[in-house]
């Protein structure tokens, strides 16, 4: 039994008035918060490794720290099944582990705020990575109060639209307005505002209902005997594959590819802009203006078209434009720094992004099973980022590879190029999984 109930479709004026409710705007100060790190150990880390003269290989390799985010699966059991210390009793298990997770994200990006890249890369980068385990653990426990808060199928895709406004709306912070921040006061008094801006996830987190467990999420056996371990680790993964038989592999394959685009060629965009020579206030700009704007709509066409028509319909259109808007980023490498063609490349990925974001979020929500709502969501969303984790770490060395034999911008070009051919896998894969969809009884079909 999944956690998303069938009810009836809501009009297009419902729909709206219902992003007024407290609960969906929790659930956006909550995206905020889970978005917030992100980028800080990610991308954006590597425009500021960039410019303190680190190499494009190395950059590459150190955006492995981001694979936390696709390991999650493997401590989401405990999360789900154990209270968190210290606050557990008081705030409740999900609320517990958020803050945990939300205070020790903010102590590390102050952390490398003080020590910097040039101050000792390998401190450095351990700091990144405990930021992204702590960041990968709030993201766990977030997602399964989303979804164990949800009370119908409209319900399910408004919050996931919410959270992807909010998580939409932290990576334009943490990838456009740090950008313009960085130019006037340095990266690591921005780094430090960013800790700080953890306060808004800890607050939303306070005003945030604990869900109700009733007896069929409550822990069958205690966590620390063999029967409730092996229903912690096991019991979420047999519960996935029984519930959907073989199309389990067809959904975790497609996850799994949906995004390995946009992975592949994140650690690559701000070296780009760097080289190519646009200032980072002219792409800072860019992406906190019209750029938001492109996600706010992208976002809202997602969850709106998720409500109206269904998870696995927005899936497939997510499928075609997600990877088609990185070709241009290959025009952009050929034209050169213009403001004009880079701006219109913002537009296209940013509505792209947020579009098959969410319909992705909607998507994986919509599997779980009560009870392993934490852990099931946590395998979906590591299967969908942990072949891209893994392969865009050779990001860098394949743009230096090209550049022996290309000039720099014909390098980047023809990398955007190819990340944009490798989402036609995943667009396959979502082609078959609308059709084996279509032969499911309709009381089992996905919304």
């Amino acid at each position: 039994m999944t956690t998303v109930k069938k009810s009836r479709r809501l009009s297009w004026m419902d729909t709206i008035r219902s992003l007024a409710r407290p609960k969906v705007s929790i659930m956006l100060a909550l995206g905020f918060s889970s978005g917030l790190p992100f980028m800080l150990v990610g991308n954006t880390l590597g425009y500021w490794l960039r410019e303190s003269g680190i190499a494009l290989a190395t950059i590459g390799f150190l955006s492995w720290v981001g694979l936390a985010y696709s390991l999650k699966f493997l401590w989401a059991p405990l999360i789900d099944k154990m209270d968190a210390p210290l606050v557990g009793a008081w705030l409740g298990r999900r609320r517990g582990w958020m803050i945990i997770s939300q205070v020790l994200v903010g102590l590390c990006l102050l952390g490398m705020s003080y020590v910097k890249p040039e101050g000792g890369l390998m401190l450095f980068t351990l700091l990144a990575a405990v930021a992204a385990f702590a960041s990968a653990t709030q993201d766990i426990v977030v997602d399964a109060w989303r979804i164990e808060v949800s009370d119908a199928s409209e319900d399910m895709a408004l919050l996931s639209s919410s959270y992807q406004l909010g998580y939409r709306a932290s990576l334009l912070v943490t990838d456009a307005l740090i950008l313009i921040l960085a130019g006037s006061i340095g990266w690591a008094i921005s780094y430090s505002a960013m800790g700080a801006l953890m306060a808004v996830g800890i607050v939303a987190t306070l005003f945030a209902t604990e869900p109700k467990r009733g007896p069929a999420v409550a822990d069958v056996a205690p966590l620390w005997t063999g029967r409730g371990l092996f229903d912690a680790v096991a019991g979420p993964f047999i519960s996935f594959f029984k519930q959907h038989g073989r199309r389990a592999l067809l959904i975790l394959a497609a996850v799994c590819l949906y995004r390995l685009s946009d992975f592949v060629m994140g650690p690559m965009a701000n070296p780009f802009y760097a080289d190519l020579g646009l200032t980072k206030e002219t792409v800072g700009a860019v992406r906190g203006s019209i750029g938001l704007i492109a996600s706010v709509v992208g976002v809202a066409a997602a969850g709106l078209t998720a409500v109206r028509f269904g998870f696995i319909s927005t899936l497939l259109i997510g499928a075609v434009i997600g990877p088609a808007s990185n070709i241009g980023f290959s025009v952009l490498a050929m034209v050169g720094p213009s403001t004009e063609v880079f701006t219109g490349a913002m537009i296209v990925d940013n509505f792209a992004t947020g579009f098959a974001g969410t319909a992705l979020v909607g998507y994986m929500s919509s599997l779980t099973t009560l009870g392993y709502t934490a852990t099931q969501y946590a395998l979906l969303s590591s299967f969908y980022a942990l072949l891209g984790k893994v392969l865009k770490g050779f990001s860098g060395l394949v743009v230096q590879k090209l550049s022996e034999t290309h000039a720099l911008m014909e390098s980047y070009a023809i990398f955007f190029l190819g990340t944009a051919l490798i989402g036609v896998p995943a667009l396959l894969l979502c082609i078959l999984l609308v059709r084996s969809n279509t032969k499911l009884p309709k009381t089992s079909k996905s919304q």
